[in-house]
């Protein structure tokens, strides 16, 4: 895997058993899928379900050639915390060798695509209560983001004027990022952008 595997614990305490797992999991799977770009697994707890300890959420980001983005959603049923997660965690890498699987036939049936490398980009719009932004590339092109797709939990960090890399995929409404990671210091503002809240791009709806 090109960048280390990133795992992300929201509302729920850093668990060792449960992340070696998780190593476990992800090792087998890069034995037999070698193209592996990257992956991000975030596992949660929603606030209003802390009292009884269920559910647990987990979701896998995994990025492969040619800057394709696989997505894989679980949730626990009820149960003890490490039988919940070990069942969802089970679950959700079934369901993510599955998509592999798929993907691969699909690139062994089809002409080899170039890899696509990562654009640098500019943030210009950021909406912090709604949870996402838009960002500007070196051709133009602007692109929205969601927090999920930026590298660390770092959305918090960024501002207008940070400079960043994307990765980006076609989405439902138009280009959007599928990968942000922050590359120049936040804070950085671009002349006369005092206000995160900018009229949005043509067929986007906050």
């Amino acid at each position: 895997m090109r960048v280390p595997l990133e795992i992300t614990y929201r509302n729920v305490p850093r668990d060792d058993a449960t992340e070696q797992i998780i190593r476990e999991k992800m090792a087998k799977i890069e034995k037999r899928y070698d193209n592996i770009i990257s992956c991000r697994i975030s596992i949660e707890q929603p606030q209003e379900s802390q009292r009884s300890g269920n559910p647990y959420r987990i979701r896998i980001d995994v990025r492969v050639p040619p800057g394709k983005e696989l997505v894989v959603r679980r949730e626990s049923g009820e149960g003890e915390m490490h039988t919940a997660l070990s069942a969802v965690i089970n679950d959700a890498f079934q369901a993510l060798r599955r998509q592999l699987e798929k993907t691969k036939g699909m690139q062994e049936n089809n002409i080899k695509v170039p890899v696509e490398g990562p654009d640098t980009a500019i943030v210009i719009r950021k909406f912090e209560d709604e949870g996402y932004g838009f960002v500007r590339t070196l051709t133009g092109e602007e692109v929205y983001f969601h927090r999920n797709s930026v590298l660390n939990n770092d959305f918090d960090r960024i501002e207008i004027g940070t400079g960043v890399r994307i990765v980006q995929t076609e989405g439902q409404k138009g280009p959007q990022a599928s990968t942000v990671q922050i590359v120049d210091k936040p804070g950085v503002r671009g002349a006369g952008q005092e206000t995160s809240e900018l009229d949005l791009p043509e067929g986007w709806q906050p």
